[in-house]
């Protein structure tokens, strides 16, 4: 007979039963005739009671031995207790071992970053980033669902590309079969080709760029989402692009609420923005507002803000700290627990403390026509409270293949600034759709005409107009996860100084 095995997530279907679990023990601690083990199975932590009364005596030597990440399998009887991780517990009868752990390396205790991204292979098992790859998980489900719903269909295209997209700086090179060749920047060119057949698709797949960047929101390879849709026009794309964010924001809280409570995520702000409409400013506009001196007393008012913030942290570390000499052993856990929190809170504002003033001069001395650094984007989106979309940029400074309005000043473009300071998560356009036009901007990019020739085609052979958009993945998850770095968006990450493990 097959050994039937039942998963955490499934628990609560199986109250006064018997069940069989298999996992890694995350936590473990005991008390006299008790032994408490946290068992994850990666579907979720149960807490696990071993009973010295009621086990054999090779369960209970077992049950006493075990570490952190230490595989193991249990029978037990499942009863509901709301005091327990997940609203139950298991009274355990047998208990095996698989594999008895020692000196696993990510302790509960407070790790650099760099120690713990080239272990990020174990990381990657602790709650956070647990809840932070499930998160991932539903929103790229609820794209699917976003887009298959509508009438799209999924498509994929070249990672292998001849030329470049969207400037030739942030390309790598490689080899295809003696001819020179790019890793793909965007699906976009390609998407727009199976557009004219399809009329409404997407694709979503791995994008890559060798831009010489350190920052938060930047990764070498990431995955995009790349709607493109024949007879679409700049407003139509910017309404696609909002409904798909509530979609994805609103499936994300009634699915994921509990791994964003891991995530320590403050969903207020989340779900905001599923209720109001996102803002939409110009680029002009949008000008205007960093340059403002209501924008110079926001700054300054924060700096007031994290200053006293900070304070308040170190009272409470202090008085945390005291008390944990003498605390029992699970309250010393709450403590330390804490104490890493804060710890990490004060980074974060002393960090803040140090960017503010930059960002205000930015602001100040910002000049019409420069693109928007993330200084930038994270000043303006501190002035609202839900997404804001910036819209008719300086055509210079865009893409050849974004049409330009009647003054041929301002491309239609779009970029959609998440709040909270998460900056550009979607950039779009409608795109250039005249075969005149589209050959002059080739030549005035300095492009090869030839290379292009296939693009040029889209415009020669019933040419509509039509537009799309590209979703960054992983800042799209750092923004709803509430993470500081996107780094922790993607189960290995690839960035500048980072290709292990």
């Amino acid at each position: 007979m097959k050994r039937q095995l039942t998963y955490i997530h499934q628990l609560k279907d199986h109250i006064s039963m018997d069940v069989n679990l298999a996992g890694w023990v995350y936590n473990v601690r005991s008390s006299g005739s008790l032994v408490f083990i946290e068992c994850r199975d990666g579907s979720g932590i149960c807490q696990c009671v071993v009973n010295k009364e009621e086990v054999s005596e090779n369960s209970w030597e077992t049950a006493v031995s075990l570490k952190q990440e230490s595989s193991i399998r249990l029978n037990g009887f499942v009863v509901s207790d709301e005091r327990s991780i997940g609203g139950v517990e298991l009274q355990v009868k047998r208990l095996e071992v698989i594999q008895l752990v020692a000196d696993y390396p990510i302790t509960p205790k407070e790790h650099g970053i760099e120690f713990l991204m080239n272990r990020r292979h174990l990381w990657l098992r602790s709650q956070r980033q647990w809840a932070a790859m499930r998160v991932r998980n539903g929103i790229i489900f609820a794209i699917h669902n976003f887009f298959q719903s509508r009438g799209f269909i999924q498509t994929d295209t070249p990672i292998f590309t001849p030329n470049a997209a969207e400037g030739s700086t942030t390309l790598f090179e490689t080899e295809f079969f003696n001819e020179k060749a790019y890793l793909a920047q965007t699906g976009q060119l390609y998407g727009e080709a199976l557009a004219m057949a399809h009329g409404l698709i997407y694709t979503f797949g791995p994008t890559f760029r060798a831009e010489k960047s350190k920052t938060r929101r930047h990764l070498s390879e990431f995955w995009m989402i790349e709607p493109e849709m024949a007879f679409y026009d700049l407003e139509m794309n910017m309404d696609l692009a909002e409904d798909m964010l509530k979609s994805i924001v609103s499936e994300v809280l009634e699915k994921y609420h509990h791994e964003l409570a891991l995530l320590g995520r403050d969903t207020s702000s989340l779900k905001r923005l599923v209720e109001k409409d996102f803002v939409r400013i110009k680029y002009d506009d949008a000008v205007d507002i960093l340059n403002s001196d209501k924008t110079a007393k926001v700054l300054d008012e924060l700096i007031q803000q994290r200053k006293a913030e900070k304070e308040e942290l170190i009272r409470e570390q202090d008085a945390i700290q005291k008390e944990h000499g003498s605390a029992k052993k699970w309250r010393k856990k709450q403590i330390e627990k804490r104490i890493i929190d804060n710890h990490t809170r004060v980074d974060q504002i002393e960090e803040d403390l140090r960017n503010i003033p930059r960002w205000k001069k930015s602001t100040q001395e910002f000049t019409w026509g420069s693109d928007f650094g993330g200084s930038d984007e994270t000043v303006l989106t501190m002035q609202f409270d839900v997404p804001v979309m910036v819209t008719h940029w300086p055509a210079e400074i865009k893409a050849f293949y974004m049409k330009r309005d009647k003054t041929d000043t301002y491309a239609l473009g779009v970029d959609i600034l998440a709040p909270e300071g998460y900056g550009e998560i979607v950039g779009g356009s409608q795109r250039e759709d005249n075969l005149d036009v589209i050959l002059a901007r080739i030549e005035e990019e300095g492009l090869d005409p030839e290379v292009f020739d296939w693009y040029i085609d889209l415009r020669r052979f019933g040419s509509v107009p039509h537009a799309g958009f590209g979703l960054g993945l992983e800042r799209t998850v750092a923004w709803i996860c509430g993470l500081g770095h996107v780094r922790e968006t993607i189960a290995f990450p690839r960035m500048m100084g980072r290709i292990t493990p």
